[in-house]
């Protein structure tokens, strides 16, 4: 495996441009994995930094952006740890993988980092070790690479405890350092096949600007990594320096700031035998990642003109809007309605993140775009603290995630909640107003009774004026019992399509159930509210098969998801 990542990472002196992604950008789940395996132009895949134990991480946010490119991270080396990770890992290399796979690790001793490289050196082609990550706990990253003698020992300790490896052993380092090109030297002298350069520059403060306070949470006090636009002239410089200190023969990643082809075409002439695609993903859409990499590959190449701008976003999706309390409503004690000043134009498949400085942030469902209305159900710190909230108070959004569900004409529409999935179904009426479509509504609820305070169910009103047909069914100590009125509901309604929204268990029943029913698996239509820390694609975490639900929206048809996300429904 060595050789073989030697022989393709030099190709660059046969005129040929090798693109990489990097570490903890967009390739963070195999899926991820898979999809620029099989669907890019990318030549090494690198996954996010494993660690021997599962890391949860910082509290979000942990991605932002100052516009312009620009980005701040302290995601604090989220991963699951080596035992889950390494089977999925062994998983893709038996259904084969055609690119080159680049593994990240982290440890805060060269123990860890051994046990880690042995684990994995039989699914990777290379091991890049995180020198380099500098909002870290302490003893981790730049802690590490930041120190010549801590580094070279530990790529000493590790070549003399496992010199058997197979896989190339790339070590990544910091900028934030007076003297990068001795430290790659001494670290290549020990052993290490190469040098992948730069991670963020760092760490430091991003101010939300309406607020005026910290953006990210951390132990930092909100201080992060700095990467995108604003770090590509520090990254040549590095790289330049690195190639002068380590000669011709070492192999050089070289990243940071990289977006368009004059970039690449740039960090190959610093000395880069290969370049990273990392912050510049999160400024075009997922649907454009292939033919963007292309263009920066062929135009590189060629040195001929630099077209790649054509698919950047320019504009901030990441900024924040300040809007403030004007309604507070407590429907059950785990069921909270916020009403702000303002609106959003948000449509069926798309989000918006709440933002509370100090806080946190998560993405939610826009119930209504005037008054701009959110359905909060409490699940953990951010989410519980939103209901000590007051009249009055600021709340930020950010906005809008995801793209619209592009809803096929029908005769009939069902509409099926569980849970706070129900607040999605206003979308879905505005969306099917119009279209000379009947409107049916059916919401499971999991508490005994299906009313709040005000003794009515969420949206009763809205409904009624909106549906042919409303129910709502409280699970009444049988989990799902809503499932049961199906057959009833479906009776009689031809040329019908189904969506469904709530927890994916729940919707993966009621498909089946819907399937039985005599419903085709393309009238049927899944709303996946996955997990995302970041709205734009770089976190990888909303996946769904090959697609982000923060770019192609949270509406995805069943047959889509059985084909290629069926773990979803199981």
């Amino acid at each position: 495996m060595r050789d073989r990542i030697a022989r393709l990472i030099k190709a660059h002196e046969r005129k040929d441009v090798i693109l990489t992604t990097v570490s903890g950008v967009a390739s963070t789940k195999k899926e991820m994995i898979s999809y620029f395996d099989s669907s890019t132009c990318i030549d090494v895949i690198t996954t996010k930094s494993f660690q021997v134990m599962p890391n949860s991480g910082n509290r979000e946010p942990v991605i932002c952006c100052l516009g312009d490119g620009n980005f701040g991270n302290s995601v604090g080396l989220r991963n699951p740890g080596m035992e889950v990770v390494l089977p999925e890992l062994e998983e893709l290399r038996r259904k084969g993988l055609s690119k080159l796979l680049n593994v990240s690790v982290s440890a805060s001793s060269a123990e860890d980092f051994i046990t880690l490289i042995r684990a994995f050196d039989h699914v990777a082609d290379s091991i890049e070790l995180n020198f380099s990550c500098p909002h870290a706990a302490s003893g981790y990253g730049a802690s590490i690479g930041s120190d010549i003698c801590i580094a070279t020992d530990y790529v000493r300790a590790i070549r003399e405890a496992y010199p058997e490896q197979k896989s190339a052993l790339l070590i990544k380092l910091t900028p934030n350092v007076d003297n990068i090109g001795e430290i790659a030297a001494s670290v290549m002298a020990c052993g290490a096949d190469g040098i992948v350069a730069i991670n963020t520059v760092g760490p430091k403060l991003y101010i939300e600007p309406h607020s005026g306070k910290p953006i990210l949470s951390n132990k930092l006090g909100g201080k992060g990594g700095a990467s995108g636009r604003w770090v590509n002239e520090r990254a040549l410089e590095c790289v330049r320096e690195i190639r002068q200190a380590v000669g011709d023969d070492a192999i050089i990643i070289g990243m940071g700031g990289v977006s368009t082809s004059s970039d690449v075409a740039a960090m190959i002439d610093a000395g880069a035998d290969a370049v990273g695609i990392g912050s510049a993903l999160g400024t075009v859409r997922q649907q454009d990642w292939p033919a963007y990499l292309e263009t920066l590959r062929r135009e590189a190449g060629e040195r001929s003109g630099d077209t790649s701008s054509r698919f950047i976003i320019t504009e901030n999706r990441m900024a924040y809007s300040e809007h403030t309390v004007t309604k507070l409503t407590v429907h059950t004690p785990e069921m909270l309605l916020i009403k702000l000043d303002g609106e959003l134009d948000c449509k069926a498949g798309q989000f918006a993140f709440l933002f509370v400085p100090g806080l946190g942030e998560k993405p939610f469902s826009v119930a209504h775009n005037k008054p701009l209305t959110f359905l909060i159900r409490k699940r953990g710190y951010f989410t519980s603290e939103l209901f000590n909230l007051k009249t009055g108070d600021k709340v930020y959004t950010r906005s809008l995630y995801g793209s619209p569900l592009d809803m096929p004409q029908s005769e009939n529409a069902l509409f099926i909640a569980g849970g706070s999935g129900v607040a999605v179904l206003p979308s879905l009426c505005r969306m099917a107003e119009g279209r000379h479509t009947s409107i049916s509504v059916l919401v499971g609820t999991s508490a005994s009774s299906s009313v709040g305070v005000d003794g009515k169910a969420l949206f009763e009103d809205y409904f009624r004026e909106k549906a042919t047909e409303y129910k709502v069914v409280p699970d009444d100590g049988k989990v799902g019992r809503v499932l049961d009125y199906l057959p009833s509901a479906v009776e009689g309604k031809k040329d019908l399509k189904v969506y469904l929204v709530g927890p994916e268990k729940f919707m993966a029943i009621a498909a089946e159930k819907l399937l039985s029913l005599g419903l085709k698996k393309n009238d049927i239509f899944l709303s996946l509210e996955r997990s995302t820390l970041c709205g734009i694609g770089l976190c990888g975490e909303c996946v769904c098969g090959d697609r982000l639900t923060c770019q192609w929206g949270t509406f995805q048809p069943y047959d889509y998801i059985l084909e290629n996300a069926p773990e979803l429904l199981k």
